[in-house]
């Protein structure tokens, strides 16, 4: 969905506007917040998990509006989003990195306070490794990162991994031809009764009924027009995802070793999908990295707390990112 005015769906994203733009011949949609842009301080940039839309962040960027100029991107490959897909690849984690810095050269965004969530962490560090000179700040929320594994299990990983997910894709792909409809009718039902996603395989952790109202209807609405065949995107999201996280993690470790912007690392406390472990992890690697749990928030933070999450990133950010 679009608005000139997000307003006019809930008043609270009131001064949010939809926009859109040709990204190398594909048209792009954004949402961004109507306050000023200022040449001297950086755009709040907020990349959602790539199989979801930009409209995830839409109580994020309220919260956000009366302290900074804001928007979030529809990547290639959103499910739910308005962004136009070129071609099946483009869905994937790193091209999705490449796309992210021909849209911020198109809108101007020459340094950026960089938000990415789940997947969408990933994308957001491989374009802060690629361009470290625009990435004011960078904060990473419940990011998909490489765990740690043993050695055993990298080298099998790296032996089998490849050709595992060579067959699993196709396959995953047939299912969702035949099951696409079935999944997304039981989503429908979990955003119906957020409360039955506790004994679910949904469950990321957090309690799903803390999002607000609107968004929760909005999710709705989103889910419930969407084509089945959008489905097969999210395969090839999770298999570039899965590529990097075990596969060729080395990719992706060694640009967490190099990204030179501060980051802030965003976590729920009854997070699921991100273990203590992988956390304990990634701040020995980085113990520049500043660290935030957010407590009673499982996967989510931008859905379950995004008052705290907003403010949590503003306080973080001061003087230091704002005053380059």
């Amino acid at each position: 969905m679009q608005y000139t005015d997000w307003g006019e769906r809930a008043s609270r994203w009131s001064g949010i506007r939809s926009g859109t733009v040709d990204v190398h011949g594909t048209k792009v949609h954004y949402l961004v917040t109507d306050r000023t842009r200022t040449p001297e301080v950086p755009v709040h940039l907020l990349v959602p998990n790539p199989a979801n839309s930009a409209s995830n962040w839409l109580d994020v960027l309220g919260e956000l509006r009366p302290h900074a100029y804001a928007m979030a991107v529809d990547l290639p490959g959103t499910i739910a989003g308005h962004t136009g897909l070129p071609n099946r690849r483009a869905a994937g984690i790193e091209t999705n990195a490449l796309f992210l810095r021909d849209f911020a050269d198109v809108l101007h965004l020459d340094r950026v306070v960089l938000h990415g969530w789940s997947a969408g962490g990933m994308v957001a560090l491989l374009f802060a490794d690629q361009a470290p000179e625009r990435v004011a700040g960078l904060v990473l929320v419940a990011p998909a990162l490489p765990p740690p594994v043993s050695d055993g299990e990298a080298r099998l990983w790296r032996t089998l991994g490849p050709a595992g997910l060579a067959v699993v894709a196709p396959i995953a792909r047939a299912l969702l031809r035949v099951s696409g409809r079935r999944l997304l009718a039981a989503q429908l039902r979990v955003l119906n009764d957020p409360a039955s996603i506790a004994g679910s395989s949904w469950n990321a952790g957090g309690d799903l009924t803390r999002m607000s109202p609107e968004i929760a209807d909005l999710m709705r609405d989103e889910m419930a027009a969407v084509a089945p065949a959008r489905l097969a995107n999210v395969v090839t999201v999770y298999a570039s995802l899965m590529s990097l996280m075990f596969v060729r993690r080395r990719r992706v470790l060694e640009a967490m070793r190099r990204v030179a912007s501060p980051t802030l690392l965003v976590c729920g406390d009854e997070d699921r999908l991100t273990p203590r472990a992988s956390i304990d992890d990634w701040t020995t690697q980085r113990p520049d990295w500043n660290l935030t749990v957010l407590h009673h928030a499982g996967h989510a933070p931008p859905f379950e707390t995004p008052a705290a999450y907003a403010r949590t990133v503003i306080d973080w950010c001061g003087p230091r990112v704002h005053d380059g």
